[in-house]
């Protein structure tokens, strides 16, 4: 039986539902993006801090990358290669939930609730960095080569999802409109993130680490036990010992270089993947879209929509963002990651031409089919990131680099898509105040220009490997580079019997 390409096979539930479930991480973050679009402008949210303006508002939001910055530089690779993958997303999730506490009890004079807010929204930031890299890897490191596209897209559907599920509740909370709805909604749309991250929590300590992570820390029992665990019934037994040889393979084969996480920078093969990743996480944010998620109610409302409008129309334009993502998690590993980067800006690019010229040929909303096609254009641009830079950015960050690594190469690389996000929610509230709709020719051509930089320099990496990743971007071969080591297990075999292929790392398992 067939599901989508892959054999509905136990392996096949586990991976999809195991996926599926890391993605309740990225809800949360997705939600409490979404979600701030309408605290932003709710009554209550506004008298605590006492009316903040344009520049205040941008700093709320951008400080939360300030914290993801932080989080990406300082302290997610370290908790994503000591404590592994699981373990850090169980972290990055606590961390998160204090920061989410400290804004939901803002309080006290103006400046003490702005202060308890910008707080909040840096620790969360610093919790988000962990989480919005370890579920990547993760997903990466359990999926098969051929479908690792679609199983690292479901984060970015549990994202959109909590974007989405964010929108809705302040949809919803506009329908609170006695006097205590007014003063408090916004702490309780900010408290529903809570309620997932508990499951998230809990889900986390029933789960296997990443295989890949425990060969890298010498425990090769568990990793063959965690790589039948998700092969069972779509492998043989031999094709998952041969997966567990390459990945041995390719963790010795790195220690034999001698080569260290600074060689991210210095080595050829490891900055081609290094400056690649980052640019790609940088035009994720440049592109427009962190303007969007946050912006999009005020978006709308310049287009003529009421405030209720706005914030249904925002949370129309999520859910069908969702459907852009499951349509990608299933074309991605068809048509590659670069065809799809490529063709997400090119309707970017067009839909924010309309946005910028038609509000400008026909200015106050004095065109109504003018206001309504951009709202259109607004649910375009959206499909193009969708399929695009949205889920492709984590998927291409999360498979090009070594085991040893791929923590700081993610970690790194994201942290140059939170200088973007803070740049570009700076630059959306005050360009629109001083420039209108022009603001949006800003963003097109960054979409533009990225278009031969994706085609010509991106090398594409569907159906590869992890571990064959080397190859691809001129790096050792691995299985030169360990010849030595693989000749001492052979040996080894000659004089102990039937074990598998000679094992690089803690002298292999016994065949059965």
């Amino acid at each position: 039986m067939q599901m989508g390409g892959t054999r509905f096979t136990k392996a096949s539930q586990r991976l999809h539902s195991f996926c599926l479930f890391l993605a309740l991480g990225s809800f949360i973050w997705g939600y409490n993006v979404g979600v701030l679009a309408s605290v932003l402008v709710h009554p209550g949210f506004k008298k605590t801090l006492h009316r903040p303006d344009a520049s205040l508002s941008g700093l709320i939001t951008a400080i939360y990358y300030l914290g993801t910055f932080i989080s990406y530089l300082f302290f997610a690779h370290p908790a994503a290669d000591k404590l592994g993958r699981r373990h850090a997303a169980f972290v990055g999730m606590g961390v998160t939930c204090v920061g989410q506490a400290l804004q939901v009890g803002a309080t006290g004079s103006a400046a003490e609730a702005l202060g308890m807010v910008i707080v909040g929204r840096i620790v969360a930031g610093v919790g988000t960095g962990i989480i919005s890299t370890s579920v990547p890897l993760y997903q990466s490191e359990i999926a098969p080569s051929k479908h690792r596209g679609r199983f690292v897209v479901m984060n970015h559907i549990g994202f959109i999802t909590g974007l989405a599920s964010g929108f809705w509740v302040g949809y919803g909370m506009t329908f609170w409109d006695s006097e205590r709805g007014l003063q408090v909604a916004w702490r309780y749309s900010l408290s529903v993130s809570f309620v997932p991250a508990f499951f998230f929590l809990v889900g986390l300590l029933f789960m296997h680490e990443s295989p890949r992570w425990l060969v890298e820390h010498g425990k090769i029992d568990e990793a063959f036990t965690t790589l039948q665990y998700y092969r069972e019934g779509y492998y043989t037994s031999d094709e998952i010992y041969d997966e567990l040889d390459d990945i041995e393979r390719s963790v010795a084969s790195f220690r034999v270089t001698g080569l260290v996480w600074t060689s991210l920078f210095a080595d050829r093969s490891l900055f081609a993947r290094m400056w690649r990743s980052a640019l790609l996480q940088f035009l994720a944010q440049m592109c427009g879209a962190t303007a969007m998620k946050y912006y999009l109610p005020a978006l709308f409302r310049a287009l003529g929509l009421s405030h209720r409008v706005s914030l249904l129309a925002g949370g129309i334009e999520s859910t069908l963002k969702i459907g852009c993502n499951v349509l990608e998690m299933f074309i991605i590993d068809r048509v590659g990651r670069r065809l799809t980067l490529v063709i997400g800006a090119v309707i970017m690019a067009f839909s924010l031409l309309i946005n910028g010229t038609l509000p400008l040929i026909y200015p106050n909303n004095s065109n109504t089919a003018a206001d309504y096609a951009c709202v259109v254009f607004v649910f375009i641009y959206s499909l193009g990131y969708s399929m695009g830079f949205g889920p492709a950015a984590w998927v291409y960050g999360s498979e090009i680099f070594p085991t040893a690594v791929r923590a700081r190469g993610l970690s790194f690389a994201a942290s140059c898509g939170a200088i973007g996000s803070i740049i570009v929610t700076q630059i959306w509230p005050i360009g629109i105040a001083a420039l209108g709709s022009k603001i949006y020719f800003f963003f097109m051509v960054i979409n533009l220009v990225s278009v031969p930089i994706i085609y010509i320099f991106f090398l594409e990496t569907k159906g590869r490997a992890l571990e064959d990743m080397d190859v691809l971007f001129g790096g050792h071969d691995p299985s030169v580079s360990s010849e030595h080591l693989l000749a001492d297990g052979e040996d080894e075999d000659d004089d102990q019997g039937p074990r598998r292929r000679g094992s690089p790392i803690d002298g292999g398992l016994w065949r059965d």
